[in-house]
């Protein structure tokens, strides 16, 4: 024999040719080559049919019997070794994981029961419930020991699930899964095959697509509500970012693009919780369905050859079907639903972009496409939502519209201003003509200079006929009606001419009233003109 074994590794591998272990099994737990295996399972089997053969004689010596009661300690039921008892001990055969369920066990762990059923409420696994019970228990047994037990505990308490069955027209659920191998570009790719399930009759509708951005996504809800003649009151869908932006289980984020096609097209949609694919168990089983029965093994030179495979598939065979639930015609439950289902939108659902956008700070407006658009003032520096295709542009600020305006040419200025101020939304010849009414409003004399002015001067006179309005704040209409004809006589169109006239006449007529008051007050004081004449006459005296 090329390789000779310990008495402690011969008696192990003894104990594993009893149980029944193949030479590979045995290579692989203990790491002995299979050739040395081999050589002592033929010197074990000859061991064997010798010791056989003394028992059937019944002429063995004592020796030979004390050699089969050690045998048969070690090796039940038949079997021998040499090894005395105290080195067998020091070796444990190893456990199968794969055997563990097939032979009866009496098992050590039982003792930790309580701890272990605390600790699968907590939601550990067997893996860290082994360590804790070695770190804290002082367990010395196997994890293969601790493993089984709590696969035991976990068979105990199935999972229960609860059937949901719908009523007509109540919910409708989508899914992706992978169609079959296309061409594209000389190479067989796996496109995605989209399937929308009506829950009550199993009416389904599939199509092969190779995105799953947002528009494919809502254009193929349109198709299949299409060939289902309406609309469900619900609709289950899974957490892809072109329906949800974020999951969550009360307050899921939906994508507002699908958000807005649901209320166009007037349903609700239900995204289901993560990682729970038995929540739209109908269609998740109809993907399935597709994908082995009508695409199993089979290829397409283009996806417009699948999806007309598809479509004759589904007429022939999965609408025509038993169901296996129902154990009714799918077409035949589809009549009864059909009439329930909501009708479709008048027409197709506008796919529009999203963006974010700031308002701009100093004339609040935003630029989408190239384009300005205007928005209310009090926005001005805010971050808002944008919504916009080809033909309009929609903004938002936290969910409410604030703005919806027509698409205009790329470089240029919405020409509806009307949630600006008066005067901040007005081009040159709308605020020309409003100046001009102002002048007219004022008076004839105002409007009189003002046309004048414009006449001769020209468009820089508008300037000045602005500043002589503004001069109503300051003096009456009435003097500056005179002031603005004055003007006109002397030919002088400037604003400082005008603020001149009435800087002066205000001087005189503060001259005049404060001669009035003056002599209003006493009869002692004398007016001016008598201290002057008084002032001549002492001056002829002394001279």
């Amino acid at each position: 024999m090329g390789n000779t074994l310990g008495m402690d590794k011969k008696d192990l591998i003894e104990r594993l040719f009893a149980t029944g272990w193949s030479n590979r099994k045995i290579n692989r737990s203990t790491g002995i080559h299979r050739d040395t295996v081999s050589a002592y399972r033929k010197k074990w089997q000859q061991e064997l049919t010798a010791l056989e053969a003394d028992r059937s004689a019944q002429s063995s010596s004592d020796s030979t019997t004390n050699k089969t009661e050690n045998l048969s300690q070690s090796v039940p039921p038949t079997g021998g070794s040499k090894c005395p008892p105290s080195k067998v001990a020091h070796f444990e055969v190893p456990t199968d994981p794969d055997e563990a369920d097939k032979k009866p066990s009496k098992s050590k762990v039982a003792v930790y029961d309580s701890e272990i059923k605390e600790k699968l409420k907590a939601g550990q696994n067997a893996q860290s419930i082994y360590q804790d019970l070695c770190a804290e228990e002082a367990y010395r047994g196997s994890y293969y020991s601790v493993k089984r037990y709590v696969r035991k505990l976990n068979k105990k308490d199935p999972k229960l699930y609860a059937r949901i069955e719908t009523l007509p027209g109540v919910e409708a659920q989508v899914d992706f899964g992978q169609g079959a191998p296309t061409n594209k570009n000389g190479r067989y790719v796996k496109p995605w095959l989209f399937v929308m399930t009506l829950s009550n009759s199993r009416k389904s509708f599939e199509k092969v697509v190779w995105h799953q951005d947002v528009e494919t996504f809502i254009r193929c809800h349109e198709e299949a509500f299409l060939a289902f003649g309406g609309v469900t009151a619900t609709l289950l869908l899974d957490n892809l970012k072109s329906g949800v932006l974020k999951a969550h289980l009360y307050e899921p984020e939906l994508n507002p693009l699908y958000e807005a096609y649901s209320k166009h097209a007037g349903f609700i949609p239900l995204p289901c919780r993560v990682a729970t694919p038995q929540h739209k168990g109908k269609v998740e089983s109809n993907v399935d369905y597709v994908q082995d029965n009508a695409l199993g093994g089979k290829r397409f030179e283009s996806i417009d050859e699948q999806n007309t495979h598809l479509q004759n598939w589904n007429n022939t065979w999965a609408s025509t079907r038993i169901h296996g639930t129902t154990k009714r015609q799918v077409n035949a439950m589809f009549k009864k639903e059909q009439p329930a289902l909501q009708a479709l939108p008048e027409k197709s659902f506008a796919y529009f972009k999203v963006g974010n956008r700031k308002v701009n700070a100093l004339d609040s407006h935003i630029e989408v496409g190239g384009a300005f658009y205007p928005i209310p003032p009090k926005y001005m520096g805010k971050q808002v939502n944008v919504h916009f295709n080809s033909e309009w542009v929609k903004v938002l600020y936290h969910g409410e519209v604030i703005q919806w305006l027509d698409v205009t040419r790329k470089g240029s200025f919405h020409a509806d201003r009307s949630c600006l101020p008066e005067n901040k939304s007005m081009d040159q010849n709308t605020w020309q003509k409003r100046l001009l009414q102002q002048c007219d409003a004022a008076g004839s004399g105002i409007r009189r200079w003002a046309d004048q002015a414009i006449s001769s001067r020209g468009i820089i006179a508008y300037r000045a006929v602005n500043g002589v309005l503004q001069l109503k704040r300051k003096y009456p209409v009435r003097d500056l009606n005179k002031a603005c004809n004055l003007a006109c006589e002397r030919g002088s169109f400037t604003y400082h001419l005008i603020r001149n006239y009435l800087e002066e006449g205000i001087m005189k007529q503060e001259e005049q009233q404060l001669e009035i008051r003056l002599q209003q007050s006493s009869d002692i004081i004398r007016s001016p003109k008598e201290y002057a004449h008084i002032i001549g006459e002492l001056g002829e005296v002394q001279s």
